[in-house]
């Protein structure tokens, strides 16, 4: 009985979903960098009403962010999103689909996938703070990358990422003037030891681009139910009855004038 309700349950939010989506638009910007692509996607967001799917990554460094919203959003966003991606020089392509067929958004990962993220009820203690991402082509660089910005500021190593072709990230979260800090000694490092390929600071985050960021197992936390006792009726001990005297038998001392 349980399986079948919790089946209905998802074809109903499903159904729900799909009509969420029925008049939207479909809007993708594709860099060769993934710094490129989150500061792409920042700048989406930041631009029109939109949300952010996430990142379809297919190698060689190509990277592609997703977002859904309105027509007129979709389209400014991507607008938005294409300028920014040619100020970095990682423009690859672009392309906005007004009313996507439902075949689409059946096979593809072009549908919301934020509801399924914070049905998870985990939360991050590096949210809220800025990001850093350094790019290497090639592993030893990123390592060496990381380490400097580690003791050259007060951040956080937060995530590493692959997107093909020897192109690694590195994630580092903390305060904006730290953040800063510690992208710049990265950059020198990783040009000493290898190859340096994008950098990228977000200073103010929204919650859907950190949603969409990989983040190590070691910040995650999963949030605490708050138990309450089982019987909330405690037994109240009995207290010890003490009996008056009698008025009336005591004793009366008359005071003589």
């Amino acid at each position: 009985m349980e399986t079948s309700n919790q089946k209905a349950l998802s074809t109903v939010k499903d159904t729900s979903r799909r009509d969420s989506l029925k008049d939207t638009a479909l809007g993708m910007v594709s860099t060769l960098s993934f710094p490129a692509i989150v500061g792409t996607a920042d700048m989406m967001l930041k631009s029109a009403g939109v949300h952010l799917v996430g990142y379809e990554k297919i190698g060689g460094g190509h990277c592609t962010a997703i977002v859904r919203g309105g027509i007129a959003d979709v389209r400014l966003a991507v607008e938005a999103g294409i300028q920014t991606a040619e100020q970095f020089g990682q423009l690859v392509s672009s392309l906005v689909i007004p009313r996507p067929y439902p075949n689409l958004e059946i096979v593809l990962p072009i549908t919301s996938k934020l509801s399924k993220i914070m049905e998870d009820g985990n939360y991050s203690r590096l949210s809220n703070q800025a990001v850093g991402l350094v790019e290497t082509r090639g592993f030893p660089a990123m390592v060496g990358a990381c380490d400097a910005m580690l003791k050259s500021a007060d951040v956080h190593l937060a995530a590493y990422e692959k997107i093909g072709a020897g192109l690694c990230t590195a994630i580092i979260r903390g305060s904006v003037a730290n953040v800063a800090v510690a992208v710049e000694a990265g950059m020198y490092e990783a040009e000493r030891i290898g190859e340096l390929n994008a950098v990228m600071v977000i200073p103010r985050p929204l919650d859907e681009l950190e949603q969409t960021l990989p983040l190590a197992s070691c910040w995650i936390e999963q949030r605490q139910p708050i138990n309450l006792p089982i019987n909330i009726k405690e037994q109240v001990a009995e207290i010890e009855r003490l009996q008056l005297p009698d008025l009336a038998q005591l004793p009366v001392k008359v005071l003589e004038e």
